[in-house]
């Protein structure tokens, strides 16, 4: 009975905006001290937090991102793929996934994409005679791609709840992101066959311009997935290569930014997101422990064992159930809060804790988009100034393309591990 008064606080609370750290401490709290345990266990949660070593990443990635954001990074970045795929019919489009992608990978915020590549990649699209339906679909879709892509900041949160190896997160997204990229760019090419579109040419000089201008940002990735695939250096000795050369190239090289006026700024602003990110999670440790000592997990897997054996049926309630979470909250309080229930009843039906991670991270992506109150929706909403219909109409064919990833995603394991088997 405790459990359901807990749950109906707990969503009374979210329903009146309290911050989510005191919501979860309150009800962890109250549930300790309703069995009469000590409320140290809830100190010792968070002490090993601190002592998690893997949690160095989370700082060092997010200011490395918002030092990215804050630059002229964005513009060099579009004016490369531009000059890459820009001759192809449709291929604009294919810059702005390709770009978003990798922007919200460093970034690790779908939000952000669309805010700061937004005015630079919708103006562009409407320009070159894309249909502004089309256009304004594209972007909001582009703007959640790429976290599943490293150093993506999910992807450290979910391995750090989960307790599975982040390098291997980091390895077992990069394919599954590809795919998610290449089955939306297929989409716009095909959509835009035969339209009015303008198509740029191919010019050697302009994609050489354009490499030179991007030239120490473009090694970037290569050195971090490079590096921790090969085994060079884990994911905290990757997240301290970032930060340090993001911060040397982009304040040093391209001056694009001022170490006395703009880097106090960033630096306050890159860890008040980290700060908050942390409440959230040594609060969620508390209420987890409590969650384990009661055997939810293992409650409510085995009352869903009475009407469901298959593995696959699961999956596809699974699926479901994340969707409607990706619509509700936001990534990082998911991951803290959904991550530590679902994992035991997944492994439970043979769920590989890796590829557990893929699948809710890709249906996170989705949620972000899914009407009627996915939160990439009301932004691009805001930021382009459209009516939030209009929005919903523009992303329900990107929606479906989605849908078909995450089914190929959930159901071919190997779409995730294969690399990790190799």
């Amino acid at each position: 009975m405790l459990n359901f008064v807990l749950i109906f606080l707990f969503i009374l609370f979210a329903l009146f905006r309290t911050p989510l750290f005191t919501v979860i401490s309150a009800i962890a709290i109250l549930s300790f001290f309703s069995k009469g345990i000590s409320l140290s266990a809830i100190i010792i949660e968070m002490v090993r937090l601190a002592n998690t070593s893997t949690l160095v990443a989370i700082p060092l990635f997010t200011f490395a991102g918002y030092i990215l954001a804050e630059s002229n990074t964005p513009r060099r970045l579009v004016n490369l793929t531009q000059a890459l795929f820009g001759w192809i019919p449709g291929g604009l489009a294919v810059v702005v996934l390709v770009s978003c992608a990798v922007f919200t990978a460093f970034t690790g915020a779908s939000g952000v994409t669309i805010v700061a590549l937004g005015g630079l990649v919708l103006p562009a699209l409407l320009k070159s005679n894309y249909s502004e339906k089309f256009s304004l679909g594209l972007v909001t879709t582009s703007g959640s791609l790429g976290l599943l892509f490293p150093p993506s900041l999910p992807l450290i949160l979910y391995g750090l709840v989960a307790q599975v190896d982040v390098d291997k997160l980091f390895i077992a997204g990069i394919t599954p992101g590809i795919l998610l990229v290449v089955l939306l760019s297929i989409y716009s090419i095909v959509k835009n066959i035969g339209t009015k579109i303008e198509v740029q040419k191919f010019s050697l000089r302009n994609l050489w311009r354009a490499t030179l201008d991007a030239i120490w940002e473009i090694p970037l990735p290569f050195i971090i997935i490079g590096g921790i695939y090969s085994g060079i250096f884990t994911v905290i000795e990757a997240s301290a290569v970032t930060a340090v050369y993001v911060f040397i190239v982009e304040l040093f090289i391209y001056r694009d930014l001022n170490i006395k006026n703009d880097l106090p700024r960033i630096m306050k602003e890159s860890m008040l997101m980290v700060g908050g990110i942390l409440i959230i999670l040594a609060s969620a440790l508390g209420l987890t422990s409590y969650l384990i000592d009661e055997q939810i997990p293992m409650k409510i897997f085995e009352f869903i064992q009475k009407y469901i054996s298959s593995k696959y049926t699961f999956l596809i309630l699974l699926n479901l159930f994340l969707l409607v979470v990706g619509m509700l909250m936001d990534i990082f309080s998911a991951i803290i809060v959904v991550v530590p229930i679902i994992t035991p009843i997944a492994k439970n039906f043979g769920v590989d804790p890796i590829h557990l991670g893929i699948i809710f991270l890709t249906n996170l992506e989705i949620g972000y988009l899914t009407p009627p109150v996915g939160l990439n929706l009301f932004i691009s909403s805001f930021r382009f100034e459209k009516p939030i219909i209009k929005v919903y109409l523009a992303t329900i064919p990107f929606i479906i393309i989605l849908f078909i990833a995450l089914i190929l995603i959930t159901y071919i394991p190997e779409i995730s591990l294969f690399l990790l088997k190799r």
